[in-house]
């Protein structure tokens, strides 16, 4: 069975495992490996997906431009790794880096409201995001910790309903600690959920309702590395009662499809 990992981080081996300790202590959550590139691949390997879609967020606008050329690197290297660029809510110069980062190769932008400190549908976000939206590229959102109120499900929505031609994608069943929320979002066209951490806490069937509810065809497998283990969230995804038609659609196919990959 073709599998793509649909979320997952890195970060330059310097930094690595004082990145993924840092992630750690930010949820309080014993990491499952460092987060380099190496590390990535080697667990996508044993898990043998085809892809994995990488990224990393930009905590200062200062950051923003080494991690995009950080993550372009590693793409262009590894043709199994798709990328997502990193963007700041007070980066001065937006729509260039925007532009700079698609001439990379890079599919999109990564959010991580809960770290950036900043709401989803912020309308000072709005040029950033019609800017992302006119360049045909994805966003991918950190959604819904309980702990703040920056990646709330309903702010997506919002942000979804205002750019109805951006591709949106909420990692963690829409809302991660917050799902009770998420479940109750609108079905939207152009909003896609990812499973990523969130199988390791969900009952198994409040994980089929959400994908009864919003639609197979609405949904990425995803792994949160180093959050967790690929082949981890493999087995855990692989216990909920899905046809063979629906797990092929989310563990590829919806991916292929979204990004437009072709073999």
């Amino acid at each position: 069975m073709k599998i793509i990992d649909a979320h997952a981080h890195i970060f330059p081996k310097k930094i690595a495992v004082k990145a993924s300790a840092s992630i750690g202590d930010f949820y309080g959550l014993a990491m499952d490996s460092d987060a380099s590139v190496d590390s990535l691949i080697a667990c996508e390997e044993e898990l043998g997906t085809s892809h994995a879609l990488v990224c990393s967020s930009a905590l200062s606008p200062a950051q923003v431009e080494s991690i995009n050329n950080f993550i372009a690197t590693e793409v262009s290297a590894h043709p199994s790794l798709i990328g997502l660029a990193a963007m700041h809510k007070d980066y001065e110069n937006f729509e260039e880096e925007i532009l700079r980062a698609k001439s990379l190769g890079l599919r999109g932008f990564k959010f991580h409201n809960d770290m950036q400190r900043f709401d989803i549908d912020d309308p000072k976000m709005f040029p950033i995001y019609k800017a992302i939206s006119d360049a045909g590229m994805v966003v991918l959102f950190h959604m819904g910790d309980d702990r703040y109120d920056f990646s709330a499900p309903d702010k997506m929505v919002k942000v979804a309903r205002e750019f109805p031609e951006m591709t949106i994608i909420g990692a963690h069943f829409g809302g991660y600690r917050r799902w009770s929320d998420s479940i109750h979002n609108p079905k939207l066209q152009n909003v896609y959920y990812d499973t990523s951490s969130s199988l390791f806490m969900l009952e198994k069937s409040t994980a089929e309702r959400f994908i009864d509810h919003f639609g197979p065809d609405r949904f990425f497998f995803g792994s949160d590395f180093p959050m967790w283990n690929p082949k981890g969230e493999f087995e855990r995804f692989n216990k909920l009662n899905l046809s063979e038609e629906v797990r092929e659609m989310i563990l590829h196919e919806n991916f292929e499809r979204v990004f437009d990959l072709k073999d």
